[in-house]
């Protein structure tokens, strides 16, 4: 890449927790990084200053348009977060979610995009008999929010299988580590712990504490993006499960932090996730590194 003109790549939600740490790795790795944030949920301070950022909502098709044409990856990450939000503003939650991805794949489309890689969700299982989660088991959210970024997922098929424009879907499983946001009601909940550790508050658990989780590290899901990109075989509107492989209990996970516990009114969520990576290994070679152990030392609020 240094004797020819950078590719281009953009990150949607690029001001983001898990945008940012995508687009330092494009820089990284010598792409010329476009960033497009309304700044709703990103911040500023996330932006690289080696990447361009623009101002604009991916709501705004003509906007984001002439930005997404012609680069090689577009990372779409840009998305209005977390189930109870979701619940509580189901038409803003859909105007963004699947509206705002209808519009970067058309942009892509128009633009000859070489390739779409979305960040999906594993809210899109909902509640299964069987863990670990695959990819085959039929899709069953439970919430606007699950739905709509299935509805996304649906939607990078159609346009890979009726335009020909080569898209990717990651399911991510509750992604933490550095530049997380611990703020606000509908904060994740490694976020949410720290904070009130920090603040000296009780930890406060959702419903029994004994639902589930398979914590995955930002730095594992961004190489998944990276090597999903690159490789020749990921595409086609294909699905990959993007997690730890191994899930573990709120009251588990509020023991590991530390600090008094309270118990709150049960949330309207999947009691267990984990995730069965094969599909992603076998075909990009992906597998996760990070345990929650060692990524929890590198988090600082």
């Amino acid at each position: 890449m240094n004797n020819k003109k950078k590719e281009r790549v953009v990150v949607t939600g690029g001001a983001g927790f898990i945008g940012s740490h995508i687009a330092d790795a494009c820089l990284e790795k010598g792409y010329d990084v476009h960033i497009i944030d309304n700044l709703s949920g990103g911040k500023e301070e996330n932006i690289n200053p080696k990447a361009i950022f623009h101002k604009v909502d991916i709501r705004d098709e003509d906007a984001i348009s002439p930005i997404i044409a012609g680069t090689t990856f577009v990372f779409h990450t840009a998305a209005l977060p977390r189930v109870q939000y979701s619940i509580e503003h189901p038409e803003e939650t859909n105007e963004v979610n699947v509206g705002g991805t209808l519009n970067v794949l058309n942009a892509a489309r128009n633009g000859k995009v070489q390739k779409v890689i979305y960040s999906a969700s594993s809210s899109a299982y909902g509640d299964q008999s069987v863990l670990p989660l695959r990819e085959d088991m039929p899709a069953d959210p439970k919430s606007p929010y699950g739905l709509q970024k299935y509805i996304g997922e649906l939607y990078c098929k159609l346009f890979s299988d009726v335009y020909g424009l080569d898209t990717v879907s990651l399911r991510y499983f509750n992604v933490y580590g550095p530049r997380l946001n611990p703020e606000g009601a509908y904060a994740l909940v490694i976020g949410r712990f720290l904070k009130q550790r920090e603040e000296g508050a009780p930890l406060t658990i959702a419903g029994d504490g004994t639902q589930t989780r398979d914590f995955t590290y930002v730095a594992d899901v961004v190489r998944a993006n990276l090597l999903a990109a690159e490789s020749k075989e990921a595409g086609g509107g294909d699905v990959f499960n993007i997690g730890f492989g191994k899930r573990m209990s709120i009251n588990t996970l509020a023991g590991l932090i530390g600090g008094e516990k309270v118990h709150l009114e049960p949330r309207l969520e999947p009691h267990d996730t984990e995730a069965d990576t094969t599909k992603a290994k076998d075909c990009f070679g992906w597998e996760p590194r990070i345990s929650l152990e060692e990524g929890l030392k590198t988090i600082t609020l």
